[in-house]
């Protein structure tokens, strides 16, 4: 297969990239949100519509993803004016490029924050500084915690100096090098946690809440929740995904590794779910508090158990790794682009979007403290970045995304550089071009509020099996042409 330009960087092998996708793909989300929502939504039954969703929706545009960074050889901006200009077509798509970008760095702005929370509990759990004896004691903790903007802006700061570093160092040196050890490490962590969860007593109450089969909570909004949470978990339209496929060798399989990746990422959330839920349940608490489950109910819990401080201690760790391994990602994009089309040094680079994300996220961090009354509309800054990433950005950047893979580009182009076998590349084809956008606009509209109550999720049911119809007769012809 043949490149447009000439990579810079490459991962030293596959797993160099699938550690750090995981990593991209692998934070808070998984660790709390994906088995918040597979209790609420039915257990076993959100399960499977999710990993349908995954195979359906997240694989086939993470693959896109990959295929348009390693054709093109760069940052979003960059691969996209390559890969479109390759085909004759405008030069306007490479707007998609800047949408991912700007994505990633409002992520970003107000991730670091979030992370901060999870350093700040790391070395309250090491000194002590968790002690409390209910959870309104615990909310008194974290209401503390957010309400000096010192406190808060020292440890959001102190992650935007870590991620700067890492990223600084380059793609072997800083990201895969990183990411080498902090993947191993937070699964390790998991498996720790699971075990220690083994003999909590309520092992089993915690696997039945997150897999018990309940098709009666599988309402229409469970499927667009599982739908969405599909396609935003791999870290698509956020400019994370497609840099890093600019840094993969040749001679690597993008669908085997992009598979690799989804599995791994939805193991890790499953993990975090048989980790957590099995200590809250031991010690009576909802396993439905929100945010206050990972900062409020499981500190609390853990204080109640046999050595459970040191497992507290593992958590936060395990938390704030996943944290870091996010950041690294949604960063690179912005210091590739600085880097390869402004001639700065991977360091200068680095280090400049960090002074800028500095301030942007300093901005959000004062949401919680001296910033709460400067509100627009109702919403505090920190809520506006969230708002306008999760609901406008990462839905258009993924749409735009399909459409160029499937109706704008030259299919030529993208087969060579996906290397599938005839058939699968035709079922891929169709699932870029029909199922992932018809797909993607259901979560937007659903979003703004377009859909309401009255979607019924039989209708969705219905289109995905229309779609698998006309896939199984996609395979049947191919494979009666020998393809």
């Amino acid at each position: 297969m043949t490149a447009i330009a000439s990579p810079k960087n490459l991962w030293l092998g596959r797993w160099g990239f699938v550690l750090a996708a995981t990593g991209s793909s692998v934070g808070l989300g998984n660790i709390w949100k994906f088995p918040y929502m597979t209790g609420e939504y039915g257990g076993g039954a959100f399960v499977l519509v999710y990993l349908l969703c995954i195979a359906a929706i997240g694989v086939p545009v993470m693959m896109a993803e990959i295929a348009l960074g390693r054709r093109g050889r760069g940052s979003p901006i960059d691969a996209i004016r390559r890969v479109t200009r390759e085909s004759g077509r405008s030069r306007w798509w490479s707007g998609l490029g800047w949408m991912a970008m700007l994505c990633g760095f409002m992520i970003l702005s107000f991730y670091v924050v979030v992370a901060g929370w999870a350093v700040s509990y790391l070395w309250k759990s090491v000194t002590g500084g968790l002690a409390a004896h209910s959870v309104e004691g615990m909310a008194a903790i974290f209401s503390a915690n957010n309400a000096n903007p010192w406190n808060l802006g020292f440890w959001s700061s102190l992650v935007t100096l870590a991620t700067m570093a890492i990223v600084g160092l380059g793609v072997q040196a800083g990201i895969e090098r990183s990411v080498r050890w902090m993947m191993p490490g937070l699964v390790v962590m998991l498996v720790v946690m699971i075990v220690y969860a083994l003999f909590s007593g309520s092992f089993g109450a915690g696997v039945h809440f997150l897999f018990a089969f309940d098709p009666g909570k599988l309402t229409g909004q469970a499927v667009l929740a599982a739908m969405g949470h599909a396609f935003f978990t791999l870290s698509l339209a956020s400019g994370a995904i497609l840099t890093y496929g600019a840094y993969l060798p040749a001679d690597q399989s993008i669908g085997r590794t992009t598979l690799m990746v989804a599995i791994c990422d939805t193991l890790v959330a499953l993990m975090a779910g048989l980790a957590i839920f099995p200590v809250i349940f031991a010690n009576g608490m909802d396993p439905a508090s929100g945010p206050g489950l990972i900062f409020m109910s499981l500190p609390l819990a853990f204080q109640q158990m046999p050595l459970g401080g040191a497992v507290e201690t593992i958590f936060f760790l395990m938390l704030t790794v996943a944290a870091l391994t996010s950041a690294i990602s949604m960063i690179e994009a912005t210091v590739a682009w600085l880097n390869e089309s402004h001639g700065l040094s991977r360091v200068r680079a680095a280090w400049g979007v960090g002074i800028l994300l500095w301030v942007v996220s300093t901005l959000a961090m004062l949401s919680f403290n001296v910033g709460a009354d400067w509100k627009l509309a109702g919403r505090h800054f920190f809520d506006w970045l969230d708002f306008l990433t999760s609901r406008f950005l990462m839905p258009l950047g993924g749409l735009g995304t399909a459409l160029l893979a499937g109706f704008v580009l030259r299919g030529e182009s993208l087969k060579e550089e996906l290397g599938l076998p005839s058939a699968v590349h035709a079922l891929w084809r169709f699932a870029i071009r029909y199922v992932c956008p018809l797909a993607i606009v259901m979560v937007f509209l659903d979003a703004l509020g377009a859909l309401g109550a009255a979607f019924d999720w039989r209708w969705l049911a219905a289109v995905l099996v229309l779609a698998l119809i006309a896939e199984v007769a996609i395979l049947r012809r191919h494979g009666r042409q020998g393809g």
